[in-house]
């Protein structure tokens, strides 16, 4: 693998200056009888002159080759001249978006799920870009698509299919990026792409699961729910019965505390208003 090697060639203003005067020189050699010799000062101008002028714009780069061989890259902006047997090649040092497509893959527990992410990327080495795969941003695009598939496979979706799992792909967004980006950068090492920035952009289960993972998931809200509510009314059941003791507002033996126990929470728990009844009896009547 070639080694990106910069390069400062010198300004072309100078040269293009010369250029001019070749050509203002070969047309005075033509018109002063000497046509021969002003065609090939004419030739030789644009030739081996012109050829070498090259204009380098802000973030971007030119990767030279002379006669199969790499002689560097120019990334300082501007107008130069190299050697005019040079092939140069234009790579973009800007940064780039790739908005990925969304994949259907498995998670770590079998579940079908969509995933697709956003991957912010540039060429910081052009000599590995031009010359250490075929065609870089391809080879982003496809890498990117594995790395994807890859991190899925390694983490649940949720903690419903695996509760041991300490990373998920839906709660643990920001590591799962961490580890993305760092899978995308080994990755595209090879090609001289340093990846700036990637994050999921879109996570969902796939369509023939979804409805039933979102009834899993409404049933497991509405536990946790419940739960929440009969931890709650036992605790006031608790006190109401401790406060009716402390202030010996009435004395219940066990038959009226389970009574009681039994009306508080239906009326705590229940999920509509409860019609009060009046006993005008007495509990044992």
């Amino acid at each position: 693998m070639e080694n990106e090697k910069i390069i400062n060639p010198p300004s072309g203003y100078a040269t293009f200056a010369l250029f001019l005067a070749l050509i203002a020189a070969s047309g005075i050699l033509i018109w002063q009888g000497m046509p021969v010799i002003g065609v090939i000062v004419f030739v030789i101008d644009f030739c081996l002159v012109l050829p070498g002028l090259v204009i380098v714009n802000p973030n971007e780069s030119k990767v030279l080759t002379l006669f199969g061989k790499y002689t560097g890259t120019v990334k300082k902006d501007g107008f130069f001249w190299v050697n005019p047997f040079t092939v140069k090649k234009k790579v973009s040092l800007r940064a780039f978006n790739l908005n990925g497509q969304q994949l259907k893959v498995n998670d770590k527990v079998g579940n079908p799920i969509e995933i697709a992410a956003v991957i912010v990327w540039r060429v910081s080495d052009t000599a590995a870009a031009v010359f250490s795969v075929e065609n870089y941003t391809q080879y982003v695009n496809i890498q990117s698509e594995a790395a994807v598939r890859h991190l899925a496979n390694s983490f649940p979706y949720d903690h419903f299919e695996d509760e041991e799992a300490s990373i998920t792909l839906r709660d643990g967004a920001e590591h799962v990026s961490i580890l993305l980006e760092k899978e995308l950068n080994e990755r595209l090492a090879r090609a001289g792409i340093e990846v700036l920035e990637a994050r999921i952009s879109h996570l969902a289960y796939a369509p023939e699961i979804a409805n039933a993972m979102l009834q899993r998931q409404q049933a497991t809200a509405i536990i946790a729910a419940r739960k929440q509510i009969v931890e709650g009314a036992v605790g006031m059941v608790e006190m109401a019965l401790d406060k009716l003791s402390a202030k010996n507002i009435v004395e219940l033996d066990e038959e009226r505390k389970a009574a009681m126990v039994s009306n508080l929470l239906v009326v705590l728990c229940g999920e509509r208003n409860v019609a009060p009844v009046v006993n005008t009896g007495t509990l044992y009547h």
